[in-house]
């Protein structure tokens, strides 16, 4: 079984969604190795071991990092640390993405973004699991609004087909979304850094500070994962 974890990051002008496929027996091991990102923190710094990690809240120093807020070089080793964590084990890095001003200007009554990207994130995680893996794929995702709205439409797209000129049914993917809380679960986090991380970087293209740098740096790490990247420009 293929598990693919979902989680998305967006501004005005795009929405992307990351799906981190991960085979079943690389859960287990991933959410360790995780841990032990948080418990190498927690034995250096005021952060509890059980911190949430969190793309936003580590790099702006909130939430279960606000106790380290002025400290950027360890937080940013941290989140070094979590994606050379990822990067030992063989999953994999699918991106979709979508212009939201032209997806506007196109449409009189849009999609929401986020319903418009996730459909076209599970059609690349059926088809990488038909044609790279050979498995089925089960889908868990960061909570969001609408929960039901998205069960009801994968529903559809297992029985039918996805919209769009690459339209497709989407066979492998097994049961429905399921949907949790971040906090619980290291592999949604994980998705999480990845989703932020990127969604940063293209905010900047054509940038070259220093935060560019680090934001390249940081990504290096899970750069040769990416499987699949596109975004739609409506």
């Amino acid at each position: 079984m293929l598990l693919a974890f979902l989680d998305e990051s967006h501004n005005k002008r795009s929405y992307w969604m990351v799906g981190l496929l991960c085979p079943e027996d690389t859960a287990r091991p991933l959410t360790a190795a995780l841990d032990a990102v948080c418990a190498e923190a927690a034995s250096k710094y005021p952060v509890s071991p059980e911190a949430e990690l969190h793309g936003y809240e580590l790099f702006h120093g909130e939430g279960d990092w606000a106790n380290i807020a002025p400290l950027v070089r360890a937080r940013i080793g941290i989140y070094h640390d979590a994606l050379r964590a990822v990067a030992q084990f063989p999953v994999e890095i699918l991106i979709r993405g979508v212009d939201i001003p032209r997806l506007r200007t196109r449409y009189a009554y849009p999609d929401h973004p986020h319903s418009v990207v996730l459909a076209h994130l599970l059609e690349r995680v059926d088809e990488r699991a038909e044609h790279h893996y050979g498995q089925l794929a089960m889908v868990l995702a960061d909570e969001v609004d609408g929960a039901d709205h998205h069960r009801r439409n994968l529903w559809r797209f297992q029985r039918h087909a996805t919209d769009g000129y690459r339209s497709r049914q989407l066979t492998q993917i097994v049961d429905t979304i399921h949907f949790a809380p971040s906090h619980a679960s290291r592999l949604l986090q994980a998705a999480d850094l990845i989703a932020f991380l990127h969604q940063r970087r293209m905010a900047r293209v054509g940038y070259s500070g220093p935060a560019d740098r680090a934001n390249d740096a940081i990504w290096s790490n899970v750069d040769h994962l990416v499987a699949h990247h596109h975004c739609w420009l409506p």
